[in-house]
């Protein structure tokens, strides 16, 4: 079996539902955070709608060296549309991306480091998993708790919410 036709089916569904709640994001409210050491929202949607440039990422090199920079950081956005526009951007290349690689790839190595200090190395496709996918779960669990504490309905994402019953 190829893993790529896992790996995309699970991209598709998690993109659906991280664009369920990106819609959602209040515009008028981009700089409020719950908490002191909480995110923005406005910056934790961008990074939401951006974590999924992780999985070309890695499947398209074989580390991220901090030391030597740190990965371009997409615009900021005014709009809903701009902000879903950044979110299709890095679905639709991770898909095509995804859609070309071998099992053989997924299973090399992949590393987070700092110059010599290595946070972590593992898989490409457990990169896919972790660094990308859980990660956007993750933070859409924040956002989500956003949404509720701003008085916004929160989508279903797995089933229904107390906004929106089955």
């Amino acid at each position: 079996m190829e893993l790529r036709n896992g790996l995309m089916a699970e991209i598709k569904h998690e993109a659906a539902s991280t664009r369920k709640i990106l819609e959602r994001v209040p515009l008028d409210k981009l700089t409020w955070k719950p908490h002191e050491k909480s995110m923005e929202l406005g910056k934790i949607a961008k990074h939401v709608a951006s974590i999924y440039s992780w999985i070309s990422r890695a499947i398209t090199t074989d580390e991220l060296d901090f030391a030597k920079g740190r990965p371009p950081q997409p615009p900021d956005f005014k709009t809903t549309a701009e902000l879903l526009a950044i979110l299709d951007h890095n679905v639709n290349q991770a898909l095509k991306d995804v859609e070309t690689t071998s099992n053989e790839t997924f299973m090399k190595p992949w590393s987070l480091r700092e110059g010599e200090k290595v946070y972590m190395t593992m898989p490409k496709a457990a990169v896919v998993r972790n660094l990308a996918l859980n990660h956007s779960v993750h933070h859409r669990g924040q956002l989500s708790v956003y949404l509720r504490l701003l008085n916004v309905p929160v989508p279903g994402m797995y089933g229904p919410t107390a906004d929106e019953p089955m």
